[in-house]
């Protein structure tokens, strides 16, 4: 359903004549002359079992401000998507209403998602681009099951089934998972000719049966299977996120012959972000993995290759080349080589809630979990952004939400407006110098044990899930001695690597290591995984296109250094540098 709702007959009228004309078929448009009758609609609507995605409100009424209006409608309906609509010059005469009523603070505490001036005359492309783009996103968790191309059975509470799901959200494959015990995943369980002995069993589009598959069998099922034997680029990336799809996409852009290694789902820590509120050229926010999607298929539109579910197991020097082995047994090669695995979320360090991952314990946000909360108790653990963002859009779904912190405040690791977001929502609470030191459940998460550590008091208490967001650690296990890192794992770079003023020990170059270059030539690092990098996704995307300009310089001076070469005589001669 879509609700409009506006005290101005006028206003009403054009508003419900571009809603029918454009969404009638797909949606009903129910339209109410004033707030008061709006709300009660919205109450006999949710008796009636109906889902309301769209609720659209003058910020002009005189019973109640639209803002009002709709932050009543969202205890009704907590995931329908919110539209005020304004008439000119409303912004500026809004001074002295309520704290938070107001527009543009509204929508930075989470009140509303977007605002627009009423529809005048036909046509209105402006108008209909922001309600399409709501019920897009309003849809998205319905459409992947009414559309799905991969069809799951498993069982629900499993470490399998949830990577089966987070996985498929991740890639943004439409899917539907089917529990085992359910009329639905027997009967698809018969339909294929499978049984529950082994799961989960994913059943494709095209009829191709998948029988607990490994991230490697899903990815060659869906891209195609990587080629035999060793492949060449200009450059490797190594790490699909935000900084290492920004390389992509520029690499392949600017002519270079690219190539990203992915070990897990394309987008990396920031794909499982609900909702990326403050970058740039989105107002409205926008999901981590919506915005990694594109990165990746923009990159793709380039020319770009990927590997995926292939972790790198090395880096190499063999002549020009920079040779990195995959976990497949292949091997890829490229003149330069952009490290960009990031950070991955710190573990809990409790044996009981280990033993639980995937049922009910969750790293990271698992965005694709939380219909399945409906209702329930969450417990989110983490005092950054990534835990304030994993924290709100559970609570469109948790009845309650607890955020467990460490530390004394928020303020040291959270953004102003994710801060003042959690403080205006009922169903968000927040538990400072808290430390998880217990849990457990039979078979999945139904009880965990947190202390103060002001008092010292213990407390244990009813969980249906946790989420963890407690900072993170760098992936660079596998990089050579040679590439520098500091005493965290973190990859050094540029002038970081300087003593004294001089290079390295080691460094083969007449010239410093440039901003991004590592303590190998050629090989550079970006984003999280980067020695005094900007945790933002922002900062990443940043890092990820300016790579490219200097890979571009080192193949440049490194054909310069091969023509010298060639061009010098080989007896008694030593390498120019």
């Amino acid at each position: 359903m879509i609700l409009a709702v506006d005290d101005d007959p006028g206003g009403l009228e054009r508003v419900e004549r571009e809603l029918r004309k454009r969404y009638e078929a797909d949606y009903g448009v129910v339209c109410e002359g004033s707030a008061e009758a709006g709300l009660e609609k919205l109450r006999d609507l949710a008796a009636a079992g109906e889902d309301v995605a769209v609720v659209l409100a003058s910020q002009r009424m005189s019973e109640m401000t639209g803002v009002e209006f709709l932050t009543r409608a969202h205890l009704v309906f907590p995931t329908a998507k919110r539209l005020v609509l304004t008439n000119m010059g409303d912004r500026a005469s809004e001074k002295g209403l309520p704290a938070g009523e107001g527009v543009p603070e509204a929508m930075v505490l989470g009140r509303i998602d977007y605002y627009e001036p009423k529809p005048g005359p036909p046509p209105n492309e402006r108008f209909h681009e922001i309600v399409t783009g709501l019920l897009r996103e309003w849809t998205k968790p319905y459409r992947s099951e009414l559309n799905a191309v991969v069809r799951v059975v498993g069982e629900r509470w499993s470490r399998r089934s949830y990577e089966a799901r987070d996985i498929l959200g991740r890639y943004g494959i439409p899917h539907a998972f089917y529990p085992v015990d359910t009329n639905e995943g027997q009967e698809l369980l018969a339909r294929v000719g499978r049984t529950a002995d082994r799961l989960p069993v994913w059943v494709l589009l095209d009829g191709q049966v998948l029988v607990d598959p490994s991230n490697k069998e899903f990815a060659d099922a869906f891209v195609g299977e990587a080629p035999e034997g060793r492949e060449e680029f200009d450059v490797v990336v190594i790490g699909g996120g935000p900084a290492g799809l920004a390389a992509a996409v520029y690499g392949a852009s600017e002519g270079l012959s690219t190539l990203v290694v992915e070990g897990e789902a394309i987008g990396g820590q920031a794909g499982t972000s609900s909702m990326i509120r403050n970058y740039p050229g989105f107002p409205r926010g926008i999901s981590g993995q919506e915005l990694t999607t594109q990165a990746f298929q923009q990159a793709g539109m380039f020319g770009a290759s990927f590997r995926f579910a292939r972790h790198a197991t090395g880096l190499r020097r063999v002549g020009e080349d920079l040779v990195v082995p995959l976990t497949d047994g292949t091997e890829v090669a490229g003149r330069a080589a952009i490290v960009a695995t990031g950070a991955s979320y710190r573990r809990l360090g409790v044996p009981e809630l280990e033993a639980l991952n995937g049922a009910g314990v969750f790293y990271g946000a698992a965005a694709t979990e939380a219909p399945a909360l409906q209702g329930q108790e969450v417990y989110v653990v983490g005092g950054a952004n990534s835990a304030g963002q994993a924290a709100m859009h559970l609570s469109k779904y948790a009845s309650r939400v607890t955020l467990l912190v460490r530390g004394g405040s928020l303020e040291a690791g959270m953004s102003d407006y994710l801060i003042n977001e959690i403080q205006v929502t009922d169903n968000v609470r927040v538990l400072l110098n808290t430390r998880l030191v217990g849990g457990g459940g039979e078979g999945r998460l139904e009880r965990l044990t947190f202390e103060d550590s002001a008092s010292g008091r213990i407390e244990t208490v009813a969980a249906a899930a946790l989420f963890a967001l407690i900072g993170a650690e760098p992936r660079t296990e596998w990089l050579p001695e040679d590439v520098e890192r500091d005493e965290k794992g973190y990859v050094i770079t540029g002038t970081d690597l300087l003593h004294g003023g001089q290079p390295p020990e080691g460094w083969p170059l007449t010239r410093a290591p440039l901003i991004l270059e590592t303590s190998v030539p050629g090989v550079f690092a970006v984003g999280d995984v980067r020695h005094g990098s900007t945790k933002r996704v922002t900062s990443a995307v940043g890092e990820g296109s300016i790579v490219i300009r200097l890979v571009h310089g080192y193949l440049e001076e490194s054909a310069e250094r091969a023509g010298r070469h060639r061009e010098s005589p080989r007896v008694g001669s030593k390498p120019a540098p």
